[in-house]
């Protein structure tokens, strides 16, 4: 018989004792609810207070089409907004590049100026809503947007609360969407710490994700390594630009996955509060308990979805945002059963946001603070994560840190390679996939996807057109001037680029001055 593991391919035992509580050391004191080490949760009440915020990832197509789903995603009791944005703004291209060419609103929404931005936002009350923007190489100038947009409306930036994904290491390592080389971006990332440390104080400054790790293939245990690993380099380059630990830490996030596999998901995020509690404060010298805190949204396993079937996708959704609950997490998005196919249509979304509700309020696990204390084997299983954990980050450590291991291509290799594995599994019928490799059907019920009108390309050119013809161009490329000579210097790059961006100026207009002085970043072809 061969040997039950976990996802990251420890040990799962059948019958778990007061006996497998004591293995690694690090676990012997679990603490309290909202005290160090954190492992049972960053706050003592946690949802025994009020639930989780529930947030929805929408958005496609032209702003006005983004604005009518987020209007719905509130009016049926979404707590608050994450935007997905296309592929274009993610790269610093404007729609009308040539490059945006056949990608403009696909994969989310197309955002070329404030002017998008207003629209996006329109009627909805940012001084009370919750932003999340997934939004990396640009972050600082969907930010600025975002600022210019609520000022606009009479709201003061001290009152915007929400994140900016901002994890441009993760992007390296696992997704593609990065424009600058490594140094400039922890510059850039920098620059936002301090810009929202003296202009938007309650803005989450940075989500440092796990999440597009794991879609890539890694496993929990490389999810949790290589994210706390990012970390420490943030928060080093941030110190080395001379700002202290606790003026930026308790402003830091993270964005996690969460699996089918329950059991070491919890464990997972319980052994990720603990490595992060202690990486604060013995090795950064953190002092305030809110720099010590990881507070993390979590999104269901896009990946684990899947396109035949779909109606199981309710099932694997709910599971996996049962889990990131009993894990502790601060906020969640579940993804719509359809997802596999295509953008969430309208019901699959307001689906996936009843899957939150039913959690929060038709169940009991909102009744007390960490259902799962003292479980012999999630207490088991979150001491052995925390061990592989540890060894793997300092395998990062010792190849010099998390950019010049991901120079030597050390964390794609790794994923890579489990990706490869889960594969195999899957292919050989080992891993069970409902309705994908076992228990199928021969005839699919036909399904109708949502699509994105083509014709939307063409209008938001349009209006790109219109702008430039209607602003002044000449205080545009001045403000663009400005942002250049903050690049080539030290000075905070934001403020240049908010006057930009007030003046009209377009995202791949700044992205185009900035790749200018910094460059692109080119990735090795082979390690």
């Amino acid at each position: 018989m061969s040997e039950v593991t976990t996802e990251s391919g420890l040990p799962i035992k059948s019958v778990y004792g007061p006996q497998d509580q004591s293995g690694f050391e690090p676990a012997t004191a679990l603490g309290e609810p909202g005290s160090f080490p954190f492992t049972r949760g960053p706050y003592p009440t946690m949802y025994t207070g009020r639930p989780w915020t529930m947030r929805q990832y929408a958005g496609f197509g032209t702003a006005a089409e983004s604005n009518a789903r987020y209007r719905e995603l509130v009016a049926n009791g979404t707590g608050g907004l994450s935007v997905a944005f296309d592929l274009p703004t993610q790269m610093g291209y404007d729609s009308d590049h040539t490059l945006a060419s056949g990608e403009v609103g696909k994969v989310g929404v197309a955002i070329d100026s404030v002017e998008d931005m207003r629209l996006l936002f329109d009627g909805l009350p940012l001084d009370e809503v919750s932003t999340s923007m997934t939004i990396n190489a640009p972050a600082a100038v969907l930010l600025l947007m975002y600022q210019l947009v609520a000022e606009g409306n009479g709201i003061p930036a001290t009152k915007l609360t929400g994140t900016i994904q901002n994890d441009v290491l993760k992007e390296y390592i696992a997704r593609g969407t990065y424009i600058y080389p490594p140094a400039e971006s922890l510059r850039l990332i920098s620059n936002i710490f301090a810009y929202c440390q003296a202009e938007i104080p309650r803005w989450n400054t940075i989500s440092i994700s796990g999440y597009h790790m794991a879609e890539a293939g890694a496993t929990p245990v490389q999810e949790i390594a290589f994210t706390l690993s990012n970390a420490k380099a943030y928060v080093q380059a941030a110190i080395d630009a001379g700002l202290q630990v606790d003026d930026f830490a308790p402003r830091l996030s993270f964005f996690f996955v969460a699996r089918t596999t329950l059991l070491e998901e919890v464990a997972k995020f319980r052994a990720a509060r603990r490595i992060w509690a202690r990486i604060m404060k013995e090795e950064f010298g953190a002092q305030n308990p809110k720099s010590m805190m990881l507070r993390f949204h979590t999104q269901t396993a896009g990946v684990q979805l899947t396109a035949q079937q779909p109606e199981i996708n309710l099932v694997r959704v709910a599971l996996q945002g049962l889990g990131a609950v009993l894990g502790g997490t601060q906020s969640l998005h579940t993804n719509s059963f359809d997802e596999a196919l295509a953008l969430p249509s309208a019901k699959a979304a307001r689906l996936a946001l009843r899957t939150q509700q039913v959690l929060a309020y038709e169940t009991d696990v909102t009744k007390t603070v960490d259902p799962f204390a003292g479980s012999y084997v999630v207490e088991s299983m979150t001491d052995d994560l925390e061990e592989a954990v540890l060894a793997l980050i300092q395998a990062v450590d010792d190849r010099g840190g998390a950019v010049a291991a991901i120079e030597q291509g050390f964390q794609k290799g790794e994923i890579e390679q489990s990706a490869y594995e889960n594969a195999l599994q899957i292919d050989s019928g080992e891993r069970v996939i409902v309705g994908q490799n076992a228990y199928t059907i021969d005839d699919e019920e036909h399904y109708e996807p949502l699509r994105v009108d083509p014709a939307l390309e063409q209008a938001q050119t349009e209006r790109l057109e219109r702008l430039r013809a209607e602003r002044d161009d000449g205080s545009v490329q001045r403000h663009l001037d400005e942002v250049r000579v903050a690049a080539l210097g030290s000075d905070n790059v934001l403020y240049p680029i908010k006057d930009a961006l007030a003046a009209r100026a377009t995202g791949g207009e700044v992205a185009d001055a900035l790749r200018e002085v910094w460059g692109k970043y080119v990735p090795r072809e082979t390690f």
